[in-house]
């Protein structure tokens, strides 16, 4: 009966081609590691934002007067209200490390060279869909970090020249951050965006599937195959890499649900310290800084002097990821096969980058503004002297078959 059930479906609807195609007779190289985890890690995180979201929804007031009051409500009166919350707000912090990690082993084994560079442009599409997606939400709870830290993002347009005045105004909806301002915001976060990341999953998967997926070698396993047409250094992605994803998931679950469960506020890098005290347009907190995930950006912001150039270097920062594939010469793919200038870049823009992330959530002082400037010149120096550096580099020879 199943198999006439789906003879009768397949008749309508492609869905065993679909699984074949993605699925059983999908070959990816049978030399992942660890790092390739992170990619079904963050559909994972995906889907959990999606559920918990759609949840915290129905309990939500998207009001300047109701909003942090219906947050309290669900924290302490909505059955599991409190565990949904924690989901969601530990949830945006993890698919933040998830996507960078995921960023990071692009970077390492040279995904994003060719033919893989829509792959890469889809997927930094998505990071920008996500990273307005965070801020949208970040104001929903009507907080004191959650209002101010939005007041400071959105008036960083208002240095655009001639229109920054009316684009900051036409953003806020209000000529202040008012509940128009948390309404629209609320629309964005809960419709708007989600189809939008949605699409882009999509297209960056089916992108991946039509060019094949790279590997820590970066060889090609096109190249060979056994008399059928199949690559003879892949394996079909289920039953293999789906059961070993399932072990992925599990480890990470553990880490996450320990999270949520002992310190959900990550003192106070996930759950922000003034965000427990409602939104007060009159009561500006000591130190305002974006979320965690934010915070390399915002260093950069404010490593340059003057507001316009430091919103450029800021908007340049996120800018120059989309034409990484275009700035990379190397011939081969892989950092194992790369030369030593290319491997002490990556170290130098990663040490940077951290450190940037670090002195974006402490307050300025002259000694971390100084060392924000040196960082910030080194992760753009990273991406801007990548043409030289990756041609003129002595490169190692690439097997031709995979090992392992």
């Amino acid at each position: 009966m199943m198999s006439k059930f789906m003879e009768w479906v397949d008749a309508r609807f492609p869905a065993t081609k679909m699984w074949e195609d993605h699925l059983s007779k999908y070959y990816a190289p049978k030399n992942f590691n660890v790092l390739y985890f992170f990619g079904s890690l963050a559909l994972l995180v995906l889907v959990n934002q999606i559920i918990t979201g759609i949840w915290l929804t129905m309990s939500f007031e998207p009001s300047a007067e109701g909003a942090f009051a219906s947050v309290e409500y669900i924290m302490r009166d909505v059955e599991f209200g409190w565990i949904i919350r924690y989901l969601h707000s530990t949830g945006a912090s993890a698919f933040f490390v998830v996507v960078y990690l995921h960023m990071f082993r692009g970077i390492l084994y040279g995904s994003y060279q060719k033919p893989r560079e829509l792959v890469w442009i889809f997927g930094m599409m998505i990071y920008l869909a996500l990273m307005a997606e965070a801020f949208m939400g970040y104001l929903l709870p009507w907080g004191q970090m959650s209002y101010w830290g939005a007041q400071v993002i959105i008036s960083l347009f208002g240095a655009i020249p001639v229109i920054g005045a009316d684009l900051t105004q036409w953003i806020r909806g209000d000529y202040l951050i008012s509940g128009i301002t948390l309404n629209r915001f609320f629309a964005l976060h809960v419709i708007a965006l989600p189809i939008v990341i949605l699409g882009l999953v999509v297209l960056h998967i089916l992108a991946l599937h039509e060019v094949g997926s790279n590997n820590p070698m970066g060889v090609d396993i096109k190249k060979t195959k056994d008399e059928a047409g199949m690559p003879l250094d892949g394996i079909p992605f289920h039953p293999y890499y789906t059961v070993k994803d399932i072990v992925g998931v599990v480890v990470f679950l553990f880490v996450f649900c320990a999270i949520v469960f002992f310190f959900p506020e990550m003192g106070g890098y996930f759950l922000e310290k003034p965000n427990f005290e409602a939104a007060n347009a009159f009561k500006t907190p000591e130190h305002i800084a974006p979320v965690w995930y934010f915070t390399p950006y915002y260093a950069i912001l404010r490593a340059v002097p003057d507001k316009l150039l430091g919103v450029i270097a800021m908007g340049a920062a996120i800018a120059v990821l989309f034409v990484l594939p275009w700035l990379d010469r190397s011939p081969v793919k892989s950092m194992r096969y790369k030369g030593w200038m290319s491997k002490i870049a990556l170290v130098l823009f990663c040490i940077s980058f951290v450190i940037l992330g670090v002195l974006g959530v402490l307050s300025p002082t002259p000694e971390r503004t100084l060392v924000s400037r040196i960082c910030t010149a080194i992760y753009f120096g990273y991406f801007i002297l990548m043409p030289f550096y990756t041609k003129l580099e002595k490169t190692k020879v690439v097997p031709q078959r995979v090992a392992g």
